[in-house]
């Protein structure tokens, strides 16, 4: 359960030093628009998005199994996020968190790490998707501009509320957003390396204040991101809010503790390492913990921005350090810049963070599957869109088991861990 920063700060150099500075900056630049537009989307302020990819994200490299791992918010919270907010406030959602990673501090010390060999990839595949369905569904408002009061949080209610503000498209927002989500794939395929997301998302807000198109930006609808980090404090605990909140606190461990492990089997792929799961588990812990007290969203390991650090040229965890307080610095100077991006912008990067999400590269092996995965997947799949995480992710769980009994006599087949 040893950090992996201790590990290799035992042979640290100043190249090495180089390299993640590098690194950390890059995904920094990344990171920035993607921690906003998370947050925005699961109906919390954007600074918080900030404030936890700031403090988790430190606290993850600090304590980490990864020697490449890279923390903060992730596009598979906002179902849960958006959720608990809405039924409990955001004090609420704050508790949650804290108990998440309280948590996932015991799951760690109970050495739990291994055992996410036993979670069905046909659940994680399924809930993926449909988490990627939910996020696309609900930046539609702000990618087309509708003007709609009271946007419904529930799918099925969603969706007729999304077709009744047809009439209010607002066609510079929709432009805005389909420009970003185009110069992103160009810049993804003719720029590897650079930073795409901001340089897309930067580029895109800046013609909006330029020719003062008609689109909302962070500032004008959220008002000004603060230029500091807020002070710790605790949420009101009680016995009754913590039974009543126990279910999403346990989701969101749930989801944490998976995201991470999978996002450090993707890093040890890509590095040729072994990442140590419990140590994993703990910094998870840590970081929930941390988030909750200043006021941020539950936290997890990021695979988008981990492989980000790892094609950049990172190399152990001081890299993940240099991305955090790269952000903090960017929300000490750079507020009133950072808040100009427009909205619509945002919508476009998430869209395409979602489709990446729903992996379709692998679609066509999904449908060669044996029946009864595909059953789960497609079930998993409908559960999470039209009920919610907590049943789709119990039910299937539950039933991946029973397969697995079922087939105890059969080989195991090779698990890929999807790509979130």
């Amino acid at each position: 359960m040893t950090p992996k920063l201790l590990t290799t700060l035992k042979s640290y150099s100043w190249p090495l030093f180089a390299a993640d500075v590098f690194a950390g900056v890059t995904v920094a630049m990344v990171a920035l628009p993607l921690s906003l537009a998370i947050a925005i989307a699961s109906g919390a302020a954007p600074a918080a998005g900030l404030v936890t990819a700031i403090v988790a994200g430190f606290l993850i490299s600090l304590l980490g199994g990864s020697r490449v791992q890279i923390g903060g918010p992730t596009g598979a919270f906002i179902v849960v996020v958006y959720g608990v907010i809405a039924q409990h406030g955001f004090d609420g959602l704050v508790l949650a968190t804290l108990m998440a990673g309280v948590i996932l501090l015991l799951a760690g010390v109970l050495r739990a790490g291994n055992l996410i060999q036993f979670i069905p990839e046909a659940v994680v595949n399924g809930f993926t998707m449909g988490i990627a369905i939910i996020i696309a569904t609900s930046q539609i408002k702000d990618l087309f501009g509708l003007e709609i009061a009271n946007l419904p949080a529930d799918f099925l209610h969603k969706v007729p509320a999304l077709w009744a503000g047809r009439e209010t498209l607002n066609l510079a927002a929709l432009c805005i957003g389909l420009v970003t989500l185009a110069l992103i794939v160009l810049l993804r395929r003719l720029a590897p390396k650079w930073p795409g997301l901001i340089v897309a998302v930067g580029l895109t807000s800046a013609a909006a204040a330029l020719f003062v198109l008609p689109v909302e930006t962070i500032t004008s609808r959220f008002g000004a991101l603060p230029d500091h980090l807020p002070m710790p404090t605790l949420p009101e605990i009680s016995l009754a809010r913590l039974q009543k909140l126990l279910p999403s606190a346990l989701v969101i461990a749930f989801l944490a503790g998976v995201e991470s492990l999978l996002s450090a089997v993707v890093a040890d792929r890509m590095i040729e390492g072994r990442h140590r799961p419990n140590a994993e588990l703990i910094a998870q812990g840590a970081a929930n913990i941390g988030s909750s007290l200043f006021g941020g969203l539950p936290a997890t390991g990021a695979i988008a921005r981990t492989a980000t650090n790892v094609k950049a040229g990172g190399k152990t965890p001081v890299a993940g350090l240099v991305h955090a307080l790269a952000l903090l610095l960017m929300m000490l100077l750079a507020g009133p810049l950072v808040g100009v991006l427009a909205l619509p912008a945002l919508a476009g990067l998430l869209i395409l963070t979602a489709w990446n999400m729903s992996e379709p590269h692998k679609w066509r092996e999904y449908a060669k599957l044996p029946v009864e995965d595909r059953l789960l997947l497609v079930l998993t799949l409908v559960l999470t869109v039209v009920a919610d995480l907590a049943a789709a992710i119990g039910v299937g769980v539950a039933l991946g088991l029973a397969l697995r009994l079922r087939r105890r006599a059969a080989p195991p087949s090779d698990w890929t861990p999807p790509e979130l």
